[in-house]
């Protein structure tokens, strides 16, 4: 319990993402289920809603033919029954109605055969006909004649469909006198092909943008059927016309046509299918950028944190390291001030170790305020030809009382043969090079001895830093070269530092067109390479 407290305290960025990710994937999961049940039930959603639509379509032929209808039959029964044609003439002359091939009225007579007169509505004329149309009329009063004989029949005057001619087809309307007798009828012919060709794609394009919107219009298509299953009508224009999924017959009126829809493109099984897909991958996708984005707060939340850690660590460090040699100072100062020490020999000893600390303090200020200048981006560098040779040369020299003082033997490689001069910045790579020569002092533990060698391979000046000491762990080999990081294990972190040395190094060695590398074993010692072009261009960082 006490690790897991102390680990959640080190690593709060955990717990918040636990409480932000566990709920967003039960979120996601509960998503996926409703998901699951919408996928199966839009099938039948979808298909209802187009079935709705082929009722709303067949409705609207249903109202026009029925209450046109209603309205052209309705004849009063005292002028049929006493003869009075012209009135009834005069009646179908004032209705326009559409999808009609004649209006007819039959009078009913006890002892004869109707008195049957037929209105044509092109010349208006209300006559006794033989057309082609009288044996399907004939047929159809026939019944409503039988019915007028009766003396007790009590009728009501409701219209009446007759689709036995499929090519007649005959709506009737019962005319009653006060008694409620059938004394005839009032009917029409149905025009089938106006109703076909005219009137259901005129109800299609109404009813149609009710149901669909914007592109699905275009997708679905409306086709209508014949008795014999012949394709009389489709909304579909061009190309092959698909077998339609959903019909129904039509009500009222040509209840052997039949209506079908269909989407162009997709099955209500495809389109729930396509929907879930489309409607999951958006939620992962939400999901993830959510996830994705409080990753990345509390990623950098935690750098931060871990910056301002390795700051204080830094700010810890610093003092140390300033505090050591101003202590050294101080104590040997006072020794010469007080007059403690008359021996010259002890004298020099003490002035060589005042001199030392120093320039290592010199040093450490240095590296602040060049990092200061790095952070602003106020560094700057001034090359000029200079022999590498001589600097290191003179470098060795200025380090190499610390050395001594340290009980350190140090092996110097130069090359055998003169080298080319370079064009660098002379304080900046003698500051460099005295960077990693601190670092090899620091981290050699036991192992007194550092190898400096200097070389010419193509066209390059290597200069490497070898030292026998604690080694860097491979994790953490990528990872020196940033300011402030101190590698958190094993005996590296018990040795005092700042953490800006090397990335000093870096920038200065990269500002040069190079680049350093490192190769370390632990236990075994590490190896730095500054690697610089001999061909460099004058330039400012």
């Amino acid at each position: 319990m006490y690790q897991i407290k102390a680990f959640l305290k080190q690593h709060p960025h955990w717990v918040y993402a636990t409480l932000v990710v566990v709920p967003l994937l039960l979120l996601l999961g509960m998503q996926y289920q409703s998901l699951l049940r919408l996928k199966k039930t839009m099938p039948i959603a979808q298909k209802m809603w187009m079935k709705n639509c082929l009722y709303k379509i067949g409705t609207e032929v249903k109202d026009y033919l029925k209450t046109n209808a209603e309205t052209a039959l309705a004849i009063p029964a005292q002028p049929l029954a006493e003869g009075k044609y012209e009135s009834i003439e005069e009646h179908f002359k004032t209705h326009n109605f559409r999808g009609v091939k004649h209006f007819f009225v039959a009078r009913f007579q006890r002892e004869s055969e109707p008195q049957l007169l037929v209105f044509d509505p092109e010349q208006k004329v209300l006559a006794p006909t033989c057309s082609e149309q009288s044996p399907s009329i004939a047929s159809a009063c026939a019944p409503w004649k039988l019915l007028s004989q009766e003396p007790n029949s009590n009728k009501q005057a409701t219209l009446a469909v007759y689709e036995s001619d499929p090519n007649n087809r005959i709506l009737l309307n019962p005319i009653l006198n006060q008694q409620n007798q059938v004394v005839g009828v009032a009917g029409l012919v149905l025009d089938t092909k106006f109703v076909v060709e005219n009137l259901l794609p005129q109800y299609v394009q109404k009813v149609l943008p009710t149901f669909f919107t914007g592109d699905t219009i275009s997708n679905v298509t409306v086709s209508v059927y014949s008795s014999c299953g012949t394709r009389v009508f489709s909304t579909q224009t061009g190309g092959q016309i698909q077998e339609d999924y959903l019909e129904m017959q039509m009500p009222f009126l040509l209840t052997d046509y039949k209506m079908g829809i269909r989407d162009c493109y997709q099955t209500p099984e495809q389109w729930a299918t396509w929907n879930f897909v489309y409607m999951l991958s958006c939620s992962v996708a939400m999901t993830l950028m959510i996830i994705g984005g409080v990753g990345y707060a509390l990623r950098a939340a935690n750098r931060e944190v871990r910056l301002s850690n390795m700051k204080t660590e830094f700010v810890a460090n610093v003092s140390h390291e300033l505090r050591t040699p101003l202590s050294s100072i101080r104590v040997f100062g006072e020794f010469m001030k007080l007059g403690r020490v008359k021996d010259q020999e002890k004298i020099r000893e003490y002035g060589e170790f005042i001199e030392t600390e120093s320039q290592r303090l010199t040093q450490l200020i240095n590296n602040i305020l060049d990092f200061s200048k790095i952070e602003s981006g106020r560094k700057t560098y001034r090359y000029a030809k200079a022999d590498m040779e001589a600097i290191i040369a003179e470098t060795i020299r200025m380090y190499d009382v610390r050395l001594k003082q340290q009980g350190f033997d140090l092996i110097y490689e130069h090359p055998t043969e003169p080298f080319p001069a370079v064009e660098i910045d002379r304080d900046a790579i003698t500051q460099a090079f005295m960077n990693l020569l601190d670092n090899a002092v620091k981290y050699s533990g036991l192992a007194k001895e550092i190898l400096i060698k200097l070389e010419h391979r193509d066209g390059h000046i290597n200069l490497s830093v070898t030292d026998h000491g604690i080694g860097i762990p491979q994790t953490d080999q990528d990872k020196i070269f940033e300011k402030f990081y101190r590698v958190s294990t094993g005996m590296v972190h018990d040795v005092k530092g700042s953490g800006l040395g090397l990335s000093i190094v870096k920038h200065i060695v990269e500002a040069h067109h190079g680049k350093v590398m490192v190769e370390s074993l632990p236990s075994q010692g590490s190896t730095f390479t500054i690697q610089l072009p001999i061909e460099n261009t004058e330039q400012t960082v």
